[in-house]
């Protein structure tokens, strides 16, 4: 790779970053206020906290394998990025004006519209502009990005709610850097090399490996346990933190993830993604099921570390794997593919771990999806270490 074809890869990917730290500080002044504001100020039980969840979140990921087929077919990722990010930015103001929780669903459903609209093309641009051997590590980057923008916006609403502001005082100044980082976005440059529309490009000729397509149904199963985030914010005010002090968890969240994203992104790159992706189920499972047995504060407050681990882990390796074993004509549509699934299970998963909280108790979803992670780890680890005996198998002959 020529010098100036690396400064444009690093450029882009660091750009892309810088969005999306925006993007997200704007997002997580909000996010783990809004089950705050829903459930103390608008008086929804988390039963309806849950759907709303999974409504918005199902709505994302089903217009995230359209978005990316899109992307793939005419070469427009930077626009669909684009008109993605500037969602968030109304959906602040939507948030701002909502009296019943039907207005906050109309807002959440509103924002997740435009995520879903811009997580396919936005990876595809990553992997388009990523070296091979470093796809992991280019992941990483845009996570570690992206997770200190959530640090930052987690911060901010946690001294919004010590002082003891007004939710929506929140909601206001979330809009800046929204707008902020939507004007980065016509500084990134998408490659234009290749045909601008490709009219043999469709969804019958797609065709996934058996390893991918296991590894899919796997994770699409996990993802039926792997509840909103409101869950252990909601769980952490019932064992009696303060507002304030559940918002200074999520931030120690972020912070985890943002600190670990580098490294284990690079680390798949050397080591290969079956280490980073089964240790990194695995510590979800451990989490969820440290949430489901702890009511020591101390405890809580150190499996929100692991749990960023868990994220750190996953969010890079998992996204390098998709990328490099999707045909390269088809890298958006498969990730987008990959975020559908996602989606579509924590759908189900917020239903279920909403009533599973009404109805049985607030343990009762971190038993399931503790389970279930380390159920998708010992499976995981089989399929993609049967790929690899095979592939040494065929390497022989």
């Amino acid at each position: 790779m020529t010098n100036s074809k690396k400064e444009v890869v690093i450029s882009n990917i660091v750009l892309i970053g810088m969005v999306s730290m925006l993007i997200d500080m704007s997002t997580e002044m909000v996010y783990p206020i809004v089950p705050l504001f829903l459930t103390a100020t608008l008086g929804a039980s988390p039963a309806i906290v849950g759907i709303i969840e999974g409504i918005a979140e199902s709505i994302a990921s089903i217009l995230k394998v359209f978005s990316g087929y899109i992307g793939d077919k005419y070469k427009n990722k930077k626009v669909l990025t684009f008109i993605g990010y500037s969602a968030s930015a109304i959906y602040k103001i939507l948030l701002l004006l909502a009296g019943s929780w039907i207005g906050v669903l109309i807002a959440r459903i509103l924002d997740r519209t435009g995520k879903g609209i811009r997580t396919a093309p936005r990876d595809a641009l990553i992997a388009q502009s990523s070296e091979k051997d470093k796809l992991g590590g280019s992941y990483g980057l845009h996570k570690m990005l992206d997770m200190a923008g959530s640090s930052l916006g987690a911060f901010i609403a946690f001294i919004i709610v010590t002082i003891g502001l007004n939710y929506r005082f929140a909601f206001i100044w979330s809009i800046i850097p929204a707008i902020l980082g939507i004007m980065i976005i016509p500084f990134i440059k998408e490659d234009k090399n290749k045909k601008q529309k490709n009219e043999k490009l469709t969804f019958k000729n797609l065709n996934l490996s058996l390893k991918l397509k296991l590894y899919l149904a796997v994770m699409f199963i996990f993802n039926l346990g792997n509840s909103s985030n409101t869950f252990l914010l909601l769980k952490a005010q019932n064992l009696g933190f303060s507002l304030s002090y559940v918002m200074l968890l999520y931030l120690v969240f972020n912070v985890s993830t943002s600190l670990i994203a580098i490294p284990s992104g690079k680390l798949s790159d050397k080591f290969g993604r079956r280490l980073i992706l089964v240790s990194g189920y695995a510590i979800y499972g451990l989490v969820y099921l440290g949430f489901a047995l702890s009511n020591s504060k101390i405890v809580i407050f150190l499996l929100f570390i692991f749990y960023g681990a868990y994220t750190a882990f996953i969010s890079g390796a998992e996204r390098a794997f998709v990328a490099e074993v999707s045909p390269d004509e088809y890298k958006g549509t498969v990730l987008g593919i990959y975020g559908m699934m996602q989606g579509i299970g924590l759908l189900l998963a917020s239903i279920i771990a909403g009533a599973m909280w009404v109805h049985i108790s607030p343990d009762a979803p971190f038993w399931f999806g503790g389970v279930l992670g380390l159920t998708s780890a010992a499976l995981i680890a089989a399929i993609l270490s049967l790929s690899r005996f095979q592939e040494n198998k065929e390497s022989v002959m």
